[in-house]
């Protein structure tokens, strides 16, 4: 499949998702009065996929790469935050799970893109 819009891309569908998730957490109970800590995961989240979306329409493949890195680095902090929320009690374990799990499967697939770009550079070092 061919990336024509930072849509198509997996990572961020993933990130969308991972994002939504966040965002239905934080609106009830505890969660939605601990503005703090709401607005943190909220950012990191969004993060993930606006570094992915914005690293899309740089000039060059590496700044893309490093755009994806601060993306993947994004997920790491929204796990983090999800260990606060769980030891405040505003999230279910279910919920813990579910979204620390998103969350890595979210980074992997970042991490593999990553390592899909820097092959094409030395292929295109070496042409």
């Amino acid at each position: 499949m061919k990336i024509e819009r930072f849509e198509d891309i997996e990572a961020w569908k993933l990130a969308r998702k991972l994002s939504g998730m966040v965002y239905i957490m934080t609106k009830n109970g505890e969660f939605s009065k601990d503005f703090a800590l709401k607005r943190q995961i909220q950012s990191a989240a969004g993060s993930v996929m606006h570094n992915i979306a914005e690293g899309f329409d740089s000039d060059t493949t590496a700044e893309f790469i490093r755009f994806l890195r601060y993306a993947k680095r994004s997920c790491t902090e929204v796990q983090s935050e999800l260990y606060l929320a769980i030891d405040q009690q505003y999230i279910s374990n279910n919920e813990f799970e579910a979204a620390y799990k998103h969350a890595a499967q979210t980074r992997a697939a970042i991490h593999g893109f990553i390592g899909y770009l820097i092959k094409y550079l030395e292929k295109k070092k070496k042409s």
